[in-house]
């Protein structure tokens, strides 16, 4: 008996040891991980675990996923208060809404408030929608998402609504009567409030639904594994947070190669399984994504002429919060907040160009642009530099003209197909690389594939490049600096978890704070793909694409007014 009780107490002191060997290992390992981060240098541990691709559904967080623990400044700190504060949505009363209680758009109706008034150009329409659920109820809370327009078919006009959630079922939706004729309205739901939370805790809790991949190479071995900005599990990680910028990405270590090795980074691919039963219901395309809410009397009215002796305002006063930023009228955009002259003749752009340096930054949305120039202008023809042509970079070059057309993407994360690790590049510090000029114009853009990441990722992002943009327009004055906003696209099930509009449209909202106030110019993408007739799309057509790049080059060279 007695042996026993000195056998189990030798046997506890053991574990005890045991346990502290462990612990301090552990803590030496985090020592060295935290070295890496400050260093930027990759971590290498003698525990070579190789990890799957597969192996992705963990959640538990690490100290690498540094997004929180970000140290900020109490100016930075305050920003990025304010601007979650912002965008702030809405809840439901309770977490748990049965579908048969969530928004039924075919349900809900519109109205037009004095349907039968009296219009003119530059009036204010206001329109009332009332939302209800599956049982024909109205509902009493907000937070349902939605997008409304007026358009004329036979005008090819159109334009967008603000829209003011009254937090109690009920919308308003304010329109402005920008051009004369029947204007009718249209109102969509893209997703039921109860929809909204589902995507909102996916943000927070699951930023690993879109995963990464990068290869490494030492002769004729290779070997794969998955990166990220946040990575869960125990594994060791390759740091390849970025010196000058501190954005952070990491990969799982190889198993018998080093950090050092890496070659290139691709799309992963996308974790299925992310919605309960219930959940799936508020997501189903002819049910509650995109559908059209239908008017319970008239849709249209009649727009006179402004009388020719009222007064027009004709200045154009650039601010990226005015609503609505312009408008269609035979299918050509006219911005309220500057004058577009409309690019119809190849001579026109090259003109504009002429002596130039063009760089455009950004994803697959600005690189239309490089496409459209250069198949559009006849004597900028293509460099092949051997690139991927969803990938780039891409160069076009005018020598006659004297005109260079750069486009390349941003650093991760990035969905493209393989990109060469050398040409992961943070747009902060490629401008931080641009002397600059008054021949020197760069265009960006960087929102859709940071949807599935909390915003806070987004902010440190922009912040890092309004910072190199500041600097280099204290540098070198007279250079250009377009940014090009987020765009609609279409939606289903599968897309709304990883790419919604909603998304988007809080990332879109981000980007116009952070970048006003400052001396850089917008092109309004989010109202040309929204106001027009066309279907949605995460590339638009070429026709939208077109006036995206008249109101680009009206910057470039504007009208003498």
């Amino acid at each position: 008996m007695w042996r026993d009780s000195f056998k189990l107490q030798i046997f506890c002191l053991l574990m005890a040891v045991l346990a502290i060997v462990v612990l301090v290992h552990n803590f030496f390992q985090v020592e060295h991980l935290d070295d890496d981060i400050v260093s930027g240098s990759s971590w290498i541990t003698e525990n070579n675990v190789q990890h799957s691709l597969s192996q992705t559904t963990k959640t538990t967080r690490k100290p690498y996923c540094d997004y929180k623990q970000q140290t900020l400044s109490k100016r930075e700190q305050a920003e990025q208060e304010s601007l979650l504060a912002a965008i702030q949505w809405p809840k439901p009363p309770s977490r748990k809404i049965a579908f048969v209680q969530s928004t039924d758009p075919a349900s809900s109706d519109f109205m037009i408030v004095k349907p039968s008034g009296f219009f003119k150009v530059g009036d204010q329409l206001e329109v009332l929608v009332r939302m209800k659920d599956f049982q024909g109820k109205l509902k009493q809370y907000g937070g349902d998402y939605l997008q409304a327009r007026i358009h004329s078919p036979l005008l090819k006009a159109g334009a967008t609504g603000r829209i003011v959630d009254c937090h109690n079922g009920l919308y308003k939706v304010f329109f402005t009567l920008l051009w004369p004729g029947e204007v009718k309205v249209s109102v969509s739901l893209v997703h039921p409030s109860e929809a909204i939370q589902v995507l909102l805790r996916l943000q927070e809790e699951r930023p690993d639904r879109v995963y990464f991949k990068s290869s490494f190479k030492s002769g004729r071995y290779s070997e794969t594994t998955e990166c990220n900005v946040c990575l869960p599990g125990d594994l060791p990680v390759c740091n390849f947070t970025d010196l000058y910028t501190g954005e952070p990405w990491f990969c799982y270590k190889p198993r018998k190669l080093s950090c050092a090795s890496r070659i290139n980074h691709a799309k992963g691919g996308y974790q299925k399984g992310l919605l309960t039963q219930e959940e799936s219901l508020f997501f189903q395309s002819d049910v509650n994504i995109k559908r059209p809410i239908f008017s319970s009397g008239p849709d249209s009215v009649i727009v006179k002429p402004k009388a020719f002796t009222e007064s027009s305002n004709t200045d154009r006063d650039e601010d990226p919060t005015v609503s609505p930023s312009g408008y269609y009228y035979e299918d050509e955009w006219r911005s309220r907040t500057h004058w577009i002259h409309h690019f119809n003749k190849s001579d026109d752009i090259t003109k504009c160009l002429q002596g130039k340096v063009i760089h455009l930054f950004g994803d697959s949305t600005i690189r239309q642009w490089f496409e459209y120039l250069t198949a559009f202008v006849p004597d900028l023809v293509e460099f092949n530099l051997g690139s991927p042509k969803n990938v780039g970079p891409l160069m076009s070059v005018d020598l006659k003209h004297n005109i260079l057309l750069k486009f390349r993407c941003h650093g991760p994360p990035i969905r493209f197909s393989t990109v060469f690790s050398s040409e992961l590049r943070y747009i902060a510090n490629e401008l931080n690389g641009i002397v600059g000029g008054r021949n020197t114009v760069i265009a960006i853009t960087i929102w859709s594939h940071f949807s599935t990441f909390p915003v806070e990722v987004y902010i440190r992002r922009l912040r890092n490049i309004r910072r190199s943009i500041i600097q280099l327009l204290d540098r070198s004055p007279k250079t250009l600096i377009v940014i090009r906003t987020a765009n609609v696209q279409e939606l289903g099930p599968e897309v709304s978890l990883f790419n919604s509009d909603w998304y988007s449209f809080q990332l879109d909202s981000v980007m116009r704070k952070m970048f006003s106030g400052i001396a850089v110019h917008f092109v309004d993408a989010w109202e040309m793909s929204l106001a027009h007739y066309l279907p949605h799309n995460l590339h638009p057509k070429e026709v939208i694409v077109k006036n995206q790049i008249d109101a680009f080059l009206s910057y470039v060279c504007p009208l003498q007014t």
